[in-house]
């Protein structure tokens, strides 16, 4: 699915950006190759961004 219809990133090109160490949305669109246009996406990379950490808090929390 597009997130970034100006930069045509995917949802999954932002996730192995993620993957690959992005901790910013900075990091997302530079590893993309890529800076940020119209702004419409950053509150879903933020989202992608923050998933990660929010799951592993949770599952931590369980123990």
């Amino acid at each position: 699915m597009y997130i970034c219809l100006c930069n045509g990133l995917s949802d999954t090109r932002i996730q192995a950006a993620i993957d690959a160490g992005a901790s910013r949305t900075h990091d997302v669109y530079a590893a993309c190759g890529c800076r940020a246009q119209c702004g419409c996406c950053t509150a879903t990379i933020l989202g992608l961004l923050r998933a990660p950490a929010t799951a592993a808090e949770g599952s931590a929390g369980a123990a």
